[in-house]
């Protein structure tokens, strides 16, 4: 049992080292090879009993209700334990000091609190008692050394705040679901109570004749169109609402003498003023106010320009992103515009590069630099009302992208550039063709050929033989763990990229691997979007399927085409890229013949589109309604009809479900809410929760601080859940400082956020480029308490691991749900 004199070791000291496992010889004093001597035989003892007293303080912590234990807690807690026959009495205790040694590394008492908050065990309500948060800020207030009575005021302060919180996070959660109930019931009572076109004569007092004819000439406007079949087909129907309908009696006889040739006077309400449209407004109104169907003259400085699009498009290594980066650093102003923040920071450098002061925007930050007139930034940072000379907009194809496609295509309609180079894949041309029309912009396609040859390999690759230049792509943080453990194993030395890492940390072991200090590159396809990984030997497919949040599903021609292309590099080492798929992972066939296969424009060539800031105000207004939720649910059924023959609706799915979330905290504006619900979180880190619990605080008038790690362990010692949890806390930074940029008077400790991020990243690619050692069980071997003089975990790997859903919920591939 220790003492609080006894602290265990904390992050950056060294971890206690311990001999061989019982029964190994040990030389005596003087080299004999005599029997282990009765010290070594204690601590092998204590050696063997690590492991139970693991898994026993895993069951303990579980049952703690206010102990904020977390399992690099537990690894220290044991190798702390120095007495074989220590009890659960000593294990606790042992426990109790590791965390109160972690919490101080937090910096501040509430800093320290609200990260322990997040550790501490949930009940059947999703958070702990009240009497549990006060216990944990007792144990806060031990950690840093605050006298009683400073201890007691700081635990009624936490309990009382947190009172307080919980008061107003249910009063809002009982808000918003009141509101989205009223708003479901109000729009199903409205749709239930329309009427078909039979009934129009009728209401309006006119024949069946005068009616059709007002429908066609679009007078009697349509409340919404339903599928129906007829005739053994779906045909969309009109449907009219009837209070509409009774408004409109009064514009009967103007309407007649219309059709005799005489013109109809204004309809004027009882005050002599235009009639005015009825807050029970149809779908066809809210369409009108959302114009979504007229979405490019949303843009009204880029209309007022005589632009001109050029759209240079090509393969992986065809020189698209150095012809258009070459027209924009001989421009006088410019934009360059990607998905990635990883991507505008890579702009940013090469214009820099070429003598261009180059300033940056993205979601969480930015870098103005004093008199230039280019920026770098991501896609959904496109300025709308600035004209400059030249913009380009890379990877063009994310155009049929059905989570982000809506911001490309808001860029290419609507940048304010007098030439506008879209880069990407041929796949785009046709999506770019009907963008330039609706714009009424000329278009200038430039088609480029891949600089160097890519062949596919014709028979699969064994394990074995993956070497120096290969890349292996797989499709779950689970799969390039276990391939980069059993690439360590076998003797490689491996650098790893998949979705959940920060940009910094990807660039970090892109640099590796492309200045040899890593053999093999290991990586999901989020290698397949303009990341500088450097030549490329081959690019291995750890199979030719992919878990797609659904299903498991074959690659695409494009996917294959749009990874596999980053083998070879034109006057490069490799100038041949080889495709190949590892043995038991896929036919190799089906690789050569996508290589082979021609463009394939997608399947809906209609550009997605979604509201704005402007067009959702606009649409509340007129609904007359402070609904944020009720707002959106009216767009995503009003605004464009399914058979709209020039745009669709992009997905508000995860708009709609924050709005739901912050609808009730009313304190906020309209647009703050929809300020909110642009925020990008990860879903499965239960993020929107956590933003609603943010919107609360910031309508109490609290400041929100930033989301911290704490202690972390030597990057050599850390094990799977501790990096999980440091990629955790660093997406939850990246939403804090989204969220700092809008509303900096609530989110206002930036530097405290921009310093753990850093850390963070630091910490992550230590752990990342660490090797494991003989003494402990890395990141590689998938554990965080791996027990003292131990190597890794030995598995072998055969074939790819089995399919699924990615480790931890993380998604992997492509483009991010919403890049800042």
């Amino acid at each position: 049992m220790i003492s609080r004199g006894r602290q265990p070791a904390t992050a950056g000291e060294p971890m206690e080292q311990h001999p061989p496992p019982a029964g190994a010889d040990q030389p005596d004093a003087a080299g004999t090879g005599a029997p282990a001597s009765e010290e070594a035989q204690h601590r092998s003892l204590i050696e063997a009993r690590r492991p139970v007293w693991r898994e026993r303080l895993a069951t303990l912590a579980r049952r703690a209700e206010a102990l904020p234990a977390r399992a690099d807690d537990i690894a220290i807690a044991v190798t702390s334990i120095g007495d074989p026959e220590a009890g659960e009495g000593a294990l606790m205790a042992a426990l109790r000091e590791a965390v109160l040694a972690r919490l101080t590394g937090y910096g501040t008492p509430e800093s320290a609190l609200a990260a322990a908050l997040e550790d501490l065990p949930r009940g059947t309500t999703g958070e702990p008692t009240l009497d549990a948060v006060g216990h944990c800020a007792a144990l806060v207030a031990e950690a840093f050394a605050m006298p009683r009575l400073q201890a007691d005021a700081f635990v009624f302060r936490a309990t009382d705040a947190e009172r307080r919180r919980r008061g107003e996070r249910r009063a809002a959660t009982r808000l918003a679901r009141e509101t989205q109930a009223a708003e479901e019931r109000r729009l199903k009572e409205w749709e239930s109570s329309l009427v078909g076109a039979d009934a129009v004569p009728g209401l309006l007092g006119c024949t069946r004749h005068e009616a059709e004819r007002w429908m066609r000439a679009g007078i009697i406007p349509v409340a919404r169109r339903v599928a129906v079949r007829r005739g053994g087909r779906m045909v969309q129907e009109p449907e009219f609402d009837p209070a509409a309908l009774d408004a409109l009696r009064g514009e009967i006889a103007a309407w007649r003498r219309a059709d005799a040739g005489e013109r109809p006077a204004e309809a004027r309400d009882a005050r002599g003023e235009p009639r005015g449209e009825t807050k029970r407004i149809s779908n066809a109104a809210v369409a009108r106010i959302a114009g979504l169907d007229r979405y490019a003259a949303h843009f009204a400085t880029a209309r007022a320009l005589d632009r001109r699009i050029i759209a240079c498009l090509g393969p992986t290594n065809s020189g698209k992103t150095y012809f258009g980066l070459s027209r924009l650093a001989e421009a006088e102003s410019g934009l360059a515009l990607g998905p990635l923040r990883l991507l505008a920071h890579e702009y940013r450098e090469a214009l820099e590069a070429r003598g261009v002061p180059t300033s940056l925007s993205t979601g969480e930050e930015r870098i103005r630099v004093p008199g230039s007139r280019h920026t770098a930034a991501t896609v959904e940072m496109c300025p709308f009302t600035n004209p400059v000379d030249v913009a380009v907009i890379d990877e063009i194809q994310m155009l049929a992208d059905p989570e982000r496609g809506a911001a490309w295509t808001a860029a290419l309609m609507g940048v304010p550039a007098r030439q506008v180079i879209v880069l990407g894949a041929p796949d785009a041309a046709p999506m770019v063709r009907r963008i330039a029309q609706l714009c009424g912009d000329p278009l200038e396609e430039v088609r480029l050929e891949r600089m160097g040859p890519l062949s596919a390999a014709p028979v699969p690759v064994p394990l074995a033989e993956i070497g120096r230049g290969d890349a292996v792509i797989a499709f779950s943080r689970r799969e390039v763990f276990a391939l980069r453990a059993e690439l360590l194993r076998r003797g490689r030395t491996v650098a790893v990229v998949y979705g959940a890492l920060g940009p910094t940390v990807r660039r970090a072991e892109a640099r590796r691997f492309r200045e040899g200090e890593a053999e093999v590159l290991v990586a999901t396809d989020a290698i397949g979007m303009g990341l500088n990984i450097g030549p490329l030997r081959r690019v291995v497919f750890s199979a030719l399927t992919k878990y797609d949040g659904k299903d498991d599903r074959p690659l695409t021609v494009q996917e294959i085409k749009q990874i596999g292309g980053r083998a070879g590099r034109f006057g490069g080492e490799h100038a041949e890229g080889i495709v190949a798929v590892l043995e038991g992972g896929g036919d190799p066939r089906e690789i050569a013949r996508a290589l082979k296969a021609a463009p394939e424009a997608p399947d809906d060539l209609r550009p997605p589109v979604a509201p704005d800031a402007e067009i959702v105000a606009a649409v509340a207004a007129e609904m007359g309604t402070d609904s944020l939720f009720g707002t959106l649910r009216r767009i995503e059924r009003a605004v464009l009809r399914r058979d709209d023959p020039n745009y669709r609706l992009g997905d508000l799915s995860t708009q709609m479900a924050i709005a739901a979330a912050v609808d009730g905290v009313r304190e906020l504006s309209l647009l703050d809410r929809w300020t909110y619900a642009m925020c990008p979180v990860d879903e499965r880190d239960e993020g929107i929760q956590r933003l609603s619990d943010w919107a609360v605080e910031h309508a109490l008038g609290m400041a929100v601080p930033p989301p911290r790690a704490g202690r972390l362990p030597p990057p050599d010692r850390a094990g799977q859940d501790t990096l999980q949890l440091a990629e955790r806390v660093h997406r939850r930074l990246v939403a804090w400082r989204w969220m700092a940029l809008r509303f900096p008077e609530t989110y206002r400790d930036l530097e405290t956020a921009l310093a753990e991020s850093r850390r963070l990243n630091e910490w992550i690619e230590a752990v990342l480029s660490a090797l494991p050692s003989g003494r402990s069980r890395s990141v590689a071997g998938g554990g965080d308490a791996a027990p003292r003089g131990r190597g890794p975990r030995r598995k072998t790997f055969s074939g790819p691991p089995r399919r699924g859903p990615p480790n931890a919920g993380f998604r992997t591939g492509g483009a991010p749900r919403r890049e800042p």
